[in-house]
């Protein structure tokens, strides 16, 4: 027994010695794990794999281990704060490469919370920023339910709103209303009368008058508006909401009507605003009717007209339109002193008066939308941007919209006298050697298209606005044998006509020079016009351009020296100054 324990166990021994020999016999090749190395990127393109080594793209970094284990291929969340995208279990270099946030670990992180997203009648469960892209994709406002904590509730809400009929059954017989799904799983069954027997039960797009229902409910010829819709409704005989009213589809004429949901654009004459008509109710706001009192073939509600007619000036508009008005004539610097601009609006078949801005700091704008928008005109005020306007030595400066409202005058210029040292260097230079300044004849100008109202009393800005318009001249005269004076250079200066030059530049700086007020009434009183000191007087030819049966004339009174700035004359030379008035008795005239 003994020899047979001992010839088994060297048996053992000896096949164990085979196993381990044919073992260590085997080749490397046979015992190697298929994935030895991380390569951050293979040569076929994919990142953070876990594979052989000569897998790897030599140019990136690899690892004897798994990627997991590695720094730039550790898994984590990845953030795309533009979409409100979080991808988990997203490798480091991954997200780089997508200029996404790389957070470490899984752990909750605010920006990725989740909620559900209404938009329309869908919904999703993402984050709150992707909530708000999609809504901005769609552009529909962001419902954003954060009481929502799973995907399949989620789903759910995006039905709720959905319209149709709900049915109870009572022992009075089968009562409805017509309302959504989420009212209908919720509703209040106290105001049906009669005992309810179960939950109320909800049929999509269908009616409470529908045959197959067979509810209490039954078709009438009542019509009804309805808060926050255009149109007139029928109504059934529970009171509930029906198809849009249509005098040929009474039950009598067409049943079919009376079953199921028909779409606004699928009821009658819905590319017609229907205005008064006695048997459409198929209003449209935007077209000028919404759903009012007025008799119908049936009912006691019609589509109401909304639209303005002979208006304050006459015209027709529609409903929403808005348009600009103005206190005479406007732009290219023709605005009359005092006067003002307004934004008018059709509201509902009114016309709504909106004043501009005081002192034309805002200016009236209106634009007539492309025959794609039905003509539609809209208006707007705008802030009046005029305080740049005379600085602008370029054309394309000046009449740039973006930045600034002026328009550009030939025949005189703007030497920048009375500008700061930087606009003074974009000033002609060739004005240096001149002793004249100030708006000259010669060139362009770029002025205000919308001259600014000014405060010409107290401390107001008149003075300080007008004085840009101010030109001192210097006139060279020469005397001959018997001693008479004869002018020899810059005579043109000495006649009237150059006044009446110069005040253009003038009344288009703001509440400026001789010039004609909202009311019609014109006078001189805000210009003097002076030679070697001495007041000269003011023709009344000067208002040549604003003759008219509707101006009267208003003489300027005697104004004390004292009130306008002198010029000193220039080495004994006469002198012919314009200037500009800020104040002063007559003033109180002009503006009035």
């Amino acid at each position: 027994m003994r020899k047979l324990i001992a010839f088994v166990f060297v048996f053992m021994v000896v096949v164990s010695g085979l196993v381990i020999a044919q073992d260590n016999g085997a080749t490397d090749e046979q015992v190697a794990p298929s994935f030895n190395v991380c390569c951050e990127k293979t040569v076929s393109g994919a990142w953070c794999q876990n594979t052989n080594q000569d897998q790897c793209d030599e140019g990136f970094r690899s690892s004897p281990t798994s990627c997991a284990a590695t720094s730039f291929c550790e898994a984590g969340v990845c953030i795309d704060s533009e979409e409100g995208i979080c991808a988990k279990n997203t490798p480091k270099k991954v997200c780089e490469l997508t200029t996404g946030t790389w957070v470490e670990g899984d752990e909750e992180i605010p920006q990725c919370s989740l909620g559900c997203c209404l938009i329309g009648d869908q919904s999703s469960f993402v984050t709150l920023t992707r909530c708000k892209r999609l809504s901005n994709i769609y552009g529909l406002e962001t419902n954003f339910r954060t009481d929502v904590t799973d995907e399949a509730q989620c789903v759910l809400l995006a039905f709720a709103t959905d319209k149709g009929a709900c049915v109870f059954e009572t022992d009075g017989g089968r009562e409805c209303r017509f309302t959504t799904r989420q009212e209908c799983s919720g509703s209040e069954s106290s105001d049906l009368g009669g005992n309810v027997t179960g939950q109320g039960e909800f049929f999509r797009d269908y009616l409470c008058s529908a045959d197959e229902l067979a509810t209490n409910c039954g078709p009438t010829r009542e019509t009804t508006c309805v808060d926050g819709k255009d149109e007139v409704y029928f109504v059934d005989s529970c009171g509930n909401l029906a198809n849009i009213y249509d005098a040929n589809r009474i039950y009598s004429n067409d049943p079919g009507y009376w079953q199921k949901v028909v779409p606004k654009g699928d009821s009658c004459n819905s590319e017609d605003p229907n205005i008064e008509s006695d048997s459409c109710g198929n209003c449209d706001y935007l077209g000028g009717s919404i759903c009012g009192e007025g008799r119908a073939r049936y009912g006691d509600n019609f589509c109401r007209d909304l639209n303005c007619y002979d208006v304050q000036n006459g015209e027709d508009y529609r409903n929403g339109e808005s348009w600009c008005e103005y206190m005479g004539e406007q732009g290219n610097g023709k605005d009359g002193v005092g006067s003002r601009q307004f934004r008018h609006v059709c509201i509902q078949g009114e016309e709504v008066i909106e004043p501009c801005a005081d002192f034309r700091n805002e200016v009236c704008i209106e634009q007539k939308h492309g025959p794609e928008f039905g003509d539609f005109i809209e208006a707007a005020c705008r802030v009046n941007r005029w305080t740049e306007c005379i600085d602008q030595f370029t054309e394309e400066d000046c009449l740039n919209e973006d930045k600034r409202d002026c328009f550009w005058v030939q025949g005189l210029h703007y030497d920048g006298s009375a500008s700061n040292t930087e606009v003074q260097n974009l000033a002609d230079q060739e004005d240096e050697a001149s002793k004249n300044r100030g708006v000259l004849e010669g060139g362009h100008i770029c002025l205000p298209a919308n001259p600014p109202g000014l405060e010409f009393w107290d401390n107001g800005n008149a003075k300080e606005v007008c004085s840009f318009g101010n030109s001192k001249q210097v006139v060279e005269f020469k005397t001959d044998i018997f001693g008479k004076k004869k002018c020899k250079e810059n005579c043109e200066v000495l006649e009237t006509g150059w006044v009446d030059t110069m005040n253009k530049a003038c009344v288009s700086m703001g509440d400026c020079g001789a010039h004609v007020n909202f009311l019609g009434v014109k006078t001189d009183g805000g210009i003097v016009w002076k030679q070697d000191g001495k007041r000269k007087s003011i023709q009344t030819g000067l208002f040549e351009n604003f003759a008219g049966d509707e101006y009267v004339e208003v003489t300027s009174e005697e104004i004390e020296e004292g009130s306008y700035e002198e010029f000193e004359e220039v080495n004994e030379e006469d002198t012919t100054v314009f200037e500009e008035s800020d104040g002063g008795e007559d003033e109180n005239v002009f503006n009035q």
